[in-house]
């Protein structure tokens, strides 16, 4: 289906909802077994390290097969992309739910991940195709702020259908939005013009993947965004060691972490999108960091002064996601428009980054800080940290230069 740019412009809110939803199938995949562990440990016989480590190769095949995802949808479009992902990915979480044995789980895990990151590297595309810079950073703010809902609702979700249906009805869930999803993306207008079309022949693809790994700008943007997003991500892969180990809840307890940090990043979602057209885009990043910076230290002197409980872990984790959505919508444009000819190779090779850093804190930073919530509360810092260098460093300076 090929759209005009008036059909495009018209549709555009409905575009907006769909790829807000499409950008919920990966934080509905990380979150909603997560209040199941201590089930499906039980029903396998493994221990928390293997479950974990089923989040970390989930998040690996997810970062890996963006490198796939991206050049495709520049060539034969974002809707079919989206499409043939969808109805694999309900595939792999149907197989979860059959599931007889860990070694199976993992490997359907995987698929899992392989599957749902199309929908996210052609969604991001799609908002690009159909805005300016300006209306872009608005619409993606826009995502973000419904994006926002799923870490909140998804444990939520699973908490529920495990303690009435069991751990496997978590995966059956999953296999319901995905072909749910794909239902409404029949209805979508393709927002790649047949005139924009790129080559998949690997010798091609292999040219622009050499121009995004030596686009220093791009890099930096990428990776500081990715790190910026690792201090939360840290807690929300670790939300099982953070509520039954630190604050000593039950699995109905996760709404108290999920339900006030996803209303701070809905809050920076907000801010960031009014911010879109009043203030500079270094100025509105700039901001986040204030404010993430801020949280890391409240947080650090959390742990040093009081006990773990619901407001001393909670309430920095709220701030710092505030400051995290004000800094997401902006970077993730001016990181795409490195590349306007390539916005989907662009935005699979973002996402490739961000994806195999939360596969790195899952698999390995996770069980390495996983013993004291001191260790939690400095490799936030840390992240931080690094994120602020890169921006300040490299992503902030000078003009966008932007690569055919």
């Amino acid at each position: 289906m090929t759209s005009t740019s008036e059909e495009i412009k018209k549709a555009s809110p409905y575009l907006t909802l769909i790829v807000a939803l499409l950008s919920m199938v990966a934080p509905f995949s990380i979150d909603a077994y997560l209040p199941a562990f201590p089930g499906i440990e039980a029903e396998f016989g493994v221990g928390r390290t293997v479950l974990t480590q089923s989040l970390g190769a989930y998040l690996a095949a997810y970062a890996l097969s963006t490198l796939f995802w991206g050049p495709l949808a520049d060539r034969i479009g974002r809707r079919l992309v989206i499409l043939f992902s969808l109805m694999l990915y309900a595939v792999a979480s149907a197989g979860c739910a059959m599931a007889s044995d860990v070694d199976t789980f993992l490997f359907l895990r995987i698929l899992q991940g392989l599957a749902a990151s199309g929908g996210l590297v052609a969604g991001r595309a799609m908002i690009r195709d159909a805005h300016s810079a300006q209306a872009a950073h608005k619409a993606m703010s826009h995502v973000m702020l419904m994006f926002a809902i799923a870490p909140a609702i998804a444990p939520i979700i699973g908490a529920w259908l495990y303690d009435f249906f069991g751990w496997h009805s978590i995966f059956w869930f999953l296999t319901g939005l995905g072909v749910l999803l794909f239902v409404f993306v029949l209805f979508m207008a393709e927002t790649l013009s047949l005139s924009r079309r790129q080559s998949v022949h690997p010798l091609a693809v292999i040219k622009v993947y050499s121009k995004i790994v030596m686009h220093k700008r791009f890099l930096a943007l990428a990776f500081s965004m990715s790190f910026a997003f690792s201090g939360l991500f840290l807690y929300i892969a670790g939300a099982p060691t953070v509520i039954y180990d630190f604050l000593g809840l039950a699995s109905h307890d996760f709404s108290l972490q999920f339900v006030p940090m996803v209303l701070g990043m809905m809050l920076g979602s907000f801010i960031s999108s009014r911010l879109a057209h009043r203030w500079i885009t270094s100025k509105i990043v700039a901001l986040g960091f204030s404010v993430m910076v801020t949280a890391g230290v409240l947080n650090f002197i959390s742990v040093s002064l009081f006990e773990a409980q619901v407001l001393t872990v909670i309430a920095p984790l709220v701030l710092y996601s505030v400051g995290m959505a004000i800094i997401m919508p902006a970077v993730t444009i001016l990181a795409l428009d490195c590349f306007p000819h390539n916005q989907g190779t662009a935005a699979a090779m973002q996402s490739f980054i961000q994806m195999l850093i939360c596969a790195s804190i899952a698999s390995i930073a996770v069980p390495l800080l996983h013993t004291q919530w001191l260790f939690f509360v400095c490799g936030q810092l840390v992240f931080v940290c690094i994120a602020l260098v890169l921006w300040f460093g490299f992503g902030r300076v000078g003009r966008t230069v932007a690569v055919n």
